[in-house]
């Protein structure tokens, strides 16, 4: 998203600084060469760091920044405190789980930071709601701007012939970093549950992260371990997404997963936890399936059901796809963010997409 933004921005004319960590995959560097984005790089050297404070304060007035935009908790508490010292506008957004509200000190740091900064934006009803519990906020201090995705479709995809797969074979597929959170696990097991039943049926899943020895090793232990495949961390995602017959999206707890609009703007049958934003996304069940979360044979059932009926599989491809481009497109996105930082005065409610 920070991406999306900071190019779409960049090439209307704003000039755009990304600040990066300095330990990252690179991931987003390569995503912004040869946009124009300047990019500088943070090191958090302690939870509590006065040396990345003062350094934010520093770089934010030599780059003459206007409005700085912090992403998640820990550059949210950062950002409005430097934002505020070098005197410019903020604002906040909140992607996801609500890991911030588990421990008081992190929730009043946060509030503390909602307080000196402009906006805070939620990309989900249901975690502006969350928001405005865990932080003893108004509700109408919360702006709810969706995620947005610009994907055009591959034609052919080079993802089977890297996975050796034949003509016959199915692929589902799951895109997420390898966190407890995002069910990966339970998407293995309901594998286990289709793999008799479907013997052509390959499952991978895209994403980097701590479950991913686990997650073999499990593999292995259900005699699935040439059927299952481990992508890592991808940019190429709608040439992997063209290589779906399924999308999976396993997760036990969501805002509005970007993967997830982007397998509807590329129109793949989608089988999701019913958790956070998503049910709104997939129109309550008419553009996706919908299961419990955490239920390896609800989600075993559901993909069945759309691997074995094309017909409904197709109709729900179709049916996202028709919602994204309404509902979730990028221009939409940026549009919203680009009012925020041009100074648009609070509403006394929130905004819905």
């Amino acid at each position: 998203m920070l991406a999306n933004v900071a190019t779409r921005l960049q090439a209307a004319g704003a000039w755009n600084l990304a600040i990066l960590p300095a330990d990252g995959e690179g991931w987003l560097t390569r995503e912004l060469v040869g946009t124009g984005v300047a990019i500088e790089y943070f090191r958090l050297d302690r939870p509590v760091s006065g040396k990345l404070a003062r350094w934010l304060v520093a770089t934010l007035r030599r780059h003459q920044i206007t409005v700085a935009h912090s992403h998640e908790f820990t550059m949210a508490v950062y950002g409005s405190w430097a934002a505020r010292r070098a005197r410019m506008g903020h604002v906040i957004t909140m992607h996801g789980s609500r890991y911030y509200a588990h421990r008081l000190r992190r929730r009043l740091a946060l509030r503390l930071a909602v307080a000196s900064s402009a906006w805070l934006v939620a990309v989900s009803q249901t975690l502006a709601s969350h928001l405005s519990r865990d932080l003893w906020i108004r509700h109408s201090r919360i702006r709810t701007i969706p995620n947005g995705v610009a994907l055009a479709a591959v034609e052919r995809s080079s993802l089977r012939d890297e996975l050796g797969l034949r003509p016959g074979h199915r692929l589902m597929l799951a895109v997420g970093n390898l966190y407890p959170v995002k069910g990966h696990g339970y998407l293995l097991d309901a594998f286990g549950i289709l793999a008799r039943r479907f013997p052509q049926l390959h499952l991978a899943i895209a994403g980097r992260g701590e479950l991913e020895s686990a997650l073999r090793a499990r593999a292995e232990e259900l005699g699935l371990g040439c059927r299952f495949h481990l992508l890592g961390l991808r940019s190429d995602i709608a040439n992997i997404l063209a290589a779906a017959d399924l999308f999976v999206q396993p997760s036990v707890s969501e805002g509005l997963p970007l993967a997830l609009l982007e397998a509807m703007m590329v129109r793949r049958p989608i089988v999701a936890s019913a958790v956070g934003e998503i049910p709104i996304a997939l129109a309550d069940g008419a553009a996706g399936l919908l299961v419990k979360a955490a239920d390896p044979p609800a989600l075993a059932a559901a993909v069945a059901r759309l691997l074995t009926n094309v017909h409904e599989a197709d109709q729900l491809a179709e049916a996202a796809g028709r919602r994204a481009a309404a509902e979730y497109a990028l221009p939409t996105m940026v549009e919203r963010y680009a009012a925020l930082y041009a100074g648009e005065p609070r509403a006394e409610h929130d905004a819905h997409p």
